[in-house]
Protein backbone atom coordinates (compact mmCIF):
# COMPACT_ATOMS: atom_id res chain seq x y z
CA UNK A 1 0.00 0.00 0.00
CA UNK A 2 1.32 3.62 -0.61
CA UNK A 3 0.02 5.76 1.61
CA UNK A 4 1.76 9.12 2.64
CA UNK A 5 0.12 11.78 5.59
CA UNK A 6 1.85 14.97 6.74
CA UNK A 7 1.22 17.87 8.53
CA UNK A 8 3.42 20.92 7.16
CA UNK A 9 3.55 24.37 6.68
CA UNK A 10 3.44 25.61 3.08
CA UNK A 11 6.72 27.74 1.98
CA UNK A 12 4.81 29.78 -1.03
CA UNK A 13 1.56 31.08 -2.18
CA UNK A 14 0.22 27.75 -3.79
CA UNK A 15 -0.86 28.82 -8.25
CA UNK A 16 -3.00 27.02 -9.81
CA UNK A 17 -2.21 25.60 -12.73
CA UNK A 18 -3.65 24.07 -16.06
CA UNK A 19 -3.07 21.38 -18.90
CA UNK A 20 -5.03 19.83 -21.91
CA UNK A 21 -6.37 23.62 -23.15
CA UNK A 22 -7.03 24.31 -19.58
CA UNK A 23 -9.35 21.04 -19.35
CA UNK A 24 -7.23 20.01 -16.40
CA UNK A 25 -6.42 21.89 -13.19
CA UNK A 26 -3.63 21.37 -10.49
CA UNK A 27 -1.18 23.14 -8.19
CA UNK A 28 2.30 22.35 -6.88
CA UNK A 29 3.94 23.39 -3.90
CA UNK A 30 6.12 22.61 -1.22
CA UNK A 31 5.30 21.87 2.61
CA UNK A 32 7.76 22.30 5.42
CA UNK A 33 7.52 18.97 7.72
CA UNK A 34 9.00 19.44 10.74
CA UNK A 35 11.28 16.58 12.03
CA UNK A 36 10.12 14.65 14.79
CA UNK A 37 13.50 15.28 16.75
CA UNK A 38 15.77 18.07 17.37
CA UNK A 39 19.23 18.02 16.42
CA UNK A 40 21.98 18.03 18.49
CA UNK A 41 22.36 21.92 18.53
CA UNK A 42 18.72 21.98 19.64
CA UNK A 43 16.86 23.42 16.92
CA UNK A 44 14.16 21.47 14.73
CA UNK A 45 15.30 21.00 11.28
CA UNK A 46 12.30 20.06 8.55
CA UNK A 47 11.99 18.46 5.50
CA UNK A 48 10.58 20.28 2.24
CA UNK A 49 8.51 18.05 0.46
CA UNK A 50 7.01 18.67 -2.71
CA UNK A 51 3.01 18.36 -3.16
CA UNK A 52 1.03 18.00 -6.29
CA UNK A 53 -2.70 18.62 -5.90
CA UNK A 54 -5.57 18.30 -8.69
CA UNK A 55 -9.11 19.03 -9.86
CA UNK A 56 -10.95 20.63 -7.53
CA UNK A 57 -9.53 20.69 -4.69
CA UNK A 58 -6.67 22.43 -6.08
CA UNK A 59 -8.81 25.15 -6.80
CA UNK A 60 -9.88 25.35 -3.10
CA UNK A 61 -6.03 25.04 -1.95
CA UNK A 62 -5.20 27.99 -4.26
CA UNK A 63 -8.08 29.98 -2.92
CA UNK A 64 -7.51 29.89 0.67
CA UNK A 65 -3.99 28.72 1.24
CA UNK A 66 -0.69 30.83 1.39
CA UNK A 67 2.68 31.42 2.34
CA UNK A 68 2.96 30.08 6.11
CA UNK A 69 -0.41 28.33 6.10
CA UNK A 70 -0.41 24.61 8.00
CA UNK A 71 -2.08 21.83 5.87
CA UNK A 72 -2.60 18.24 6.92
CA UNK A 73 -2.53 16.14 3.91
CA UNK A 74 -3.11 12.28 2.47
CA UNK A 75 -2.23 10.89 -0.57
CA UNK A 76 0.60 8.37 -2.44
CA UNK A 77 4.26 8.81 -3.23
CA UNK A 78 4.92 9.82 -6.64
CA UNK A 79 8.39 8.65 -7.98
CA UNK A 80 10.14 9.28 -11.84
CA UNK A 81 13.12 9.97 -13.51
CA UNK A 82 14.43 12.22 -16.57
CA UNK A 83 17.49 13.02 -18.58
CA UNK A 84 19.07 16.68 -17.64
CA UNK A 85 20.44 18.93 -20.38
CA UNK A 86 23.63 17.29 -19.42
CA UNK A 87 22.04 13.52 -19.97
CA UNK A 88 22.84 13.23 -16.10
CA UNK A 89 19.84 11.16 -15.02
CA UNK A 90 17.35 12.63 -12.16
CA UNK A 91 15.34 11.24 -9.57
CA UNK A 92 12.23 13.04 -8.61
CA UNK A 93 9.74 12.35 -5.18
CA UNK A 94 6.48 14.15 -5.01
CA UNK A 95 3.58 13.72 -2.96
CA UNK A 96 0.27 13.16 -4.66
CA UNK A 97 -2.78 14.51 -2.49
CA UNK A 98 -6.28 12.45 -2.33
CA UNK A 99 -7.47 14.90 0.71
CA UNK A 100 -6.15 17.57 2.57
CA UNK A 101 -7.42 19.64 5.60
CA UNK A 102 -6.92 23.45 6.67
CA UNK A 103 -4.89 23.52 10.12
CA UNK A 104 -4.88 26.30 12.73
CA UNK A 105 -1.71 28.85 13.11
CA UNK A 106 1.63 27.30 14.82
CA UNK A 107 0.65 28.24 18.17
CA UNK A 108 -2.42 25.95 17.73
CA UNK A 109 -0.42 23.28 15.95
CA UNK A 110 2.25 22.81 18.49
CA UNK A 111 -0.11 22.81 21.24
CA UNK A 112 -2.50 19.96 19.84
CA UNK A 113 1.00 17.98 19.60
CA UNK A 114 1.62 18.80 22.89
CA UNK A 115 -2.06 17.73 24.04
CA UNK A 116 -1.74 13.97 22.12
CA UNK A 117 1.81 13.23 23.55
CA UNK A 118 3.58 14.38 20.53
CA UNK A 119 6.58 16.04 19.90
Amino acid sequence: MNKIVLLGKLIKDPELKTIDNGEKVFTRFIIAVDRNFKSADGTRKADLIPVTIWGRKAEVVCKYMTRGSYISLSGRLKTGSYEDKQGNKKYIAEVVAEDFKFVGNRREVRENNEVSGEE
